[in-house]
């Protein structure tokens, strides 16, 4: 059950990613980008918690896992300010 679950994860916030690009591409509000961009990074992080928990067992993904989605979440705060300040 927990690999199902881990799957689900990724493929929501990748479905969520394109349409924030999607919309993006669209309409052009800078927002949106850096939205979708963070969600590309929460589902890498996504995927490398499915690739730590359930395929390299032996290897822990933990801090890199971490790292990547800490990552994302700072170009959307990056991208908050940047466009909440114009």
């Amino acid at each position: 059950m927990a690999p199902f679950a881990y799957i689900l994860g990724f493929l929501v916030t990748l479905v969520c990613c394109v349409l924030l690009l999607r919309a993006y591409r669209r309409v052009r509000n800078r927002l949106l980008l850096w939205s979708g961009l963070c969600f590309l990074g929460l589902a890498l992080s996504n995927l490398l918690v499915f690739l730590d928990r359930e395929v390299f067992l032996s290897v822990n993904l933990y801090p890199l896992r971490l790292a990547v989605a800490a990552i994302a979440m700072l170009v959307l705060l990056c991208g908050l300010i940047w466009e909440g300040g114009q």
